[in-house]
């Protein structure tokens, strides 16, 4: 038996036991870091002590 493969989508209907178990365990380890990140990010977003920053850079000179 060979690996899955990204070019065929069907290839993860044969994975059995383990190896689904382990997909599936990514999945929702990826989902849930996200959601993490997520919720942290819209309680810790936004700060009130930035630094406002009025000069815009115009020509870079290039040499």
């Amino acid at each position: 038996m060979s690996e899955p493969t990204l070019e065929n989508i069907s290839d993860y209907n044969t994975l059995k036991g383990q190896k689904k178990k382990i997909v599936w365990i990514a999945i929702l380890v990826g989902l849930i870091i996200g959601g993490i990140y997520v919720v942290s990010y819209t309680y810790f977003g936004n700060v009130s002590d930035s630094l406002p920053v009025e000069k815009k850079i115009g020509n870079v000179p290039v040499e």
